[in-house]
Order: C-alpha cells, then structure tokens, then sequence
C-alpha cells in the first residue's frame, strides 16, 4: 500500500495515469502519489517534429484527453518522451536493426531527452510541463551496442535505451533531471499536481 505523499496534498479526484510504463508508476509510487492506470491508445503519426518541446507537449496532452474521456470526474496525467538528436527526433526502434542505428548514431553524441506532462478533466486539456534533460553518451564499440541490443531492452523505449536499466552503461554525463530521462520528471509533476490543488482549493473558498 502507498503511504501518504509528503509532497502532494489529497487532490480530491482519482488520479489515473494514462500510460503503461512500470517506470513511471514506479516513480509516482515512490512519491506516495495514489493513482491507478489506464493507457491511452493514440496515433502518434502526422505530428510535426520540428519542435521538439511542442512535439512532446501534444503528445502528452492527447494521451491524457483521450484516457480523461472515458473517466469523468477523474484527474488524468499523460506523459510521453521523446530522444532528440538535431535535427532529428529518434522514437521507439521498429526492429534490433533499427535499435543498432539508433544507438549508432547517439554514440559519443550529446543529445536532447524532452519529457512532456499534461493533466486533463472530463475530456479537457488542463496545464502541462516540458521538461528538457542534456544526455551525452560514451563512445560505444559495435560489440557494446550488439550485447545491448541482444537484452531486449532497447525495443520498447525511445532513443532505443533505457537510462533505469543496462542503458545507465552508456551514459558519460547527464545535465538535468535523470527521472525526467527515466520518463516522469518528478519536480514538474510534483509542481503541475499542486497547482491543481490549489486551483480547486481556491475555486471551493470562492464558491
């Protein structure tokens, strides 16, 4: 059972998470955030990639609208997370292949992590957070990136790795939040769920 959040106070709606990621229900858990989960299911294709930051920002906010649809009266979060290397912004790796590219490419590179958080209501976009984390990598051999991608770990995962897991190996420094990497930037979450409380907070001494 999750103890009680020092850092968040009872925000007076369920709080769902729409995405599937153990890695951030692990870290709203670790918070002492209560919250269920519920994955959106969106298209994320036709999105335009020039920029980063808004890129992630949408994508957020559509998971977190689309799961908020089917649950009013509930509080959705939505995130997404995106690995973006000039000019080009890196997804998830269609194959082992794909992953081997990828990896080629960020290897002894710095490269750009943005983490996009968004709350909706009742089907209604409400406020979100962009969160941007420096990674650069080490130089990688080919064996280093074959025996990486030989775990599986990279095929799920944006960029092709995991800075939670194996993928910490290939990490030479990091400017920013690592959770943020991880895929919850926690002080921004922690930030956009008070503001919501004190928004409603004020909304009922008001009424």
């Amino acid at each position: 059972m999750t103890s009680p959040s020092p850092w968040i106070p009872k925000l007076g709606a369920q709080l769902v998470l729409a995405s599937a990621s153990p890695r951030r229900t692990w870290i709203l858990s670790q918070l002492g955030i209560p919250h269920l989960v519920d994955p959106a299911d969106i298209d994320e294709s036709g999105e335009d990639e020039s920029d980063p930051q808004t890129l992630v920002l949408q994508l957020a906010a559509k998971k977190a609208i689309e799961t908020s649809r089917r649950r009013p009266g509930d509080l959705v979060l939505g995130a997404d997370t995106i690995v973006y290397l000039y000019p080009d912004v890196l997804g998830k790796p269609g194959d082992p292949e794909h992953a081997r590219e990828m990896l080629t490419k960020l290897s002894g590179r710095e490269h750009i992590v943005w983490t996009g958080i968004h709350l909706a209501f009742d089907g209604l976009p409400l406020a979100g957070r962009a969160v941007p984390a420096t990674v650069k990598f080490r130089s990688l051999s080919h064996d280093e990136i074959e025996s990486y991608v030989a775990t599986g770990d990279p095929l799920d995962k944006a960029g092709s790795y995991g800075i939670q897991g194996a993928g910490l190996g290939m990490v030479e420094s990091l400017q920013g939040c690592f959770y943020s990497v991880a895929g919850l930037p926690v002080a921004a979450t922690i930030e956009l769920l008070r503001e919501w409380h004190l928004q409603q907070t004020n909304g009922l001494n008001q009424a």
